[in-house]
């Protein structure tokens, strides 16, 4: 930012979130695979906001490991006891006292726009105001802060507090505040809890500010919509859908083609490049990333994934943590997981689970195999029915196949054990040595043909009584 002014950003997420009825905090809420606080923080950053704590405590040692795994520059400050948004502030004294300025904003506002953000600092800077608040006009402002202007003094007035008059008042509150953070910390110990929830609001401080004739700034923004709070599995719900829409407008803009893109689902943490398609009913989450020219097919959930360029995934498959490699195939009813990969223009087919394993380049897993914790070579078949026996009960062993191999149908693999290049095995063999390199493994017993079993079966039947 500008002016050489430094602003934190204090994020408030304490509270407990009574009405979402969860032991989950409020701000862990999933909205789109990510928690809510994710969306705030995203906003933050968006905005070029780089100094950010975060005020928790129901909930807190689950949001604090949350934020030391995803956002390991922001700062949690404690508020044991959950007094209100002015005790939250008031505890986190001590890290804002450093900034010229402090950005307070609620985290659970998941639909907050960073362009809104940056016009709130704009105009704070720019009219050199002790305090800056954003507000808007809503449609049924029950449950808001109302913003009272009185002879060019600016007020905010709770709900449970206002009369009957004011309550008429539309302008309401956003709950996003920027203080100077000298004038903060002259008013922040003079709030009183004399409300009917016994709280300290840090509204009040606008009231105190005004009350001194000092420079209050009330920002009213047109978009009701970016400021919607979430308190309920309802609202939860409702922003989800709003937050859902925006993101695959976005994509589609860009190029991403989605024949039915309400019932589409993508995260805020997903990329596409170039050309893809996506068909009804999928849902894309975490880190995932979908390379130029390929093709998911409905009812395809993937998670944390990476798909190459040109990938045909046909439909009905679930991929966790992994990555698929250009020109492959996937598809229908497959289950891929644990960090395993999918080589180039290789095919997992129906009814194939993959885990913690990597399939080479050209090879084909085409139906109903199970292939945990193994390497697969390149161009090798993996016939149907095959089966990595990988568990021993006590310890997950490997399976080691090599190049340009065929795995007869129903073969057993028991793990640990390898399969050497060129190599193949009969058809319901359980193999439990390795096989040499060019080698034909056939581990099943030798067939035996009982000739005319079914005539002295039959006449057993007929002596004993039976017909």
């Amino acid at each position: 930012m500008s002016n050489h002014r430094s602003i934190g950003v204090l994020i408030l997420a304490a509270g407990k979130g009574t009405r979402m009825k969860s032991d989950l905090p409020k701000v862990l809420q999933p909205i789109l695979g990510e928690p809510l606080l994710f969306y705030p923080l995203q906003a933050v950053h968006n905005a070029g906001l780089s100094d950010v704590a975060v005020v928790i405590g129901h909930g807190g040692t689950n949001v604090e490991s949350y934020l030391s795994a995803a956002c390991p520059n922001v700062c949690s400050i404690w508020q044991h006891e959950q007094l209100g948004t002015g005790h939250a502030v008031q505890v986190a004294r001590e890290w804002w006292s450093s900034f010229s300025d402090v950005l307070v904003i609620p985290g659970d506002a998941p639909l907050l726009q960073s362009d809104s953000l940056s016009l709130l600092v704009r105009t704070h800077l720019e009219s050199s105001s002790l305090c800056s608040f954003a507000s808007f006009h809503a449609k049924n402002p029950a449950g808001y802060g109302r913003v009272t202007r009185t002879n060019g003094a600016i007020s905010i007035i709770e709900e449970k507090d206002a009369t009957p008059e004011i309550k008429k008042i539309t302008e309401v509150n956003s709950g996003i505040y920027l203080f100077n953070t000298l004038a903060l910390a002259s008013h922040i110990d003079s709030l009183a809890n004399e409300n009917a929830q016994k709280e300290y609001y840090l509204p009040d401080v606008v009231g105190l500010l005004s009350d001194q004739k000092q420079h209050v700034e009330a920002v009213c923004f047109d978009n009701e919509e970016d400021f919607q709070g979430v308190n309920s599995p309802v609202q939860l719900a409702a922003v989800t859908a709003i937050v859902r829409k925006r993101i695959v407008h976005y994509w589609m803009e860009l190029g991403v083609k989605c024949s039915s893109p309400d019932t589409v689902f993508i995260g805020p943490r997903v990329s596409f490049k170039g050309d893809v398609w996506i068909d009804p009913f999928v849902q894309l989450y975490g880190s995932t990333e979908v390379g130029e020219g390929s093709h998911i097919g409905s009812h395809t959930i993937l998670r944390d994934t990476q798909i190459g360029q040109f990938v045909d995934i046909i439909h009905f498959v679930s991929i966790q943590s992994s990555c698929v490699e250009d020109h492959a195939t996937i598809g229908p009813f497959a289950f891929i997981r644990d960090n395993a990969c999918v080589g180039e223009k290789a095919f997992v087919g129906k009814f194939v689970e993959i885990k913690k394993s990597t399939i080479g380049s050209g090879s084909k897993v085409p139906h109903l195999s199970y292939i945990g914790d193994a390497q697969i070579g390149c161009d090798t078949n993996i016939g149907a029915g095959t089966i990595t026996c990988n568990y021993d009960g006590t310890n997950k062993n490997p399976t080691h196949i090599g190049n340009r191999c065929f795995v007869g149908s129903d073969t057993m693999l028991v793990a640990p054990v390898s399969l050497g290049d060129n190599s193949f095995t009969a058809a319901g063999s359980v193999i439990t040595q390795d096989v040499p390199e060019g080698a034909l493994a056939v581990a099943r017993a030798r067939q035996k043909n009982v000739e005319d079993w079914v005539v002295r079966r039959q006449g057993n039947r007929k002596e004993g009584g039976k017909e």
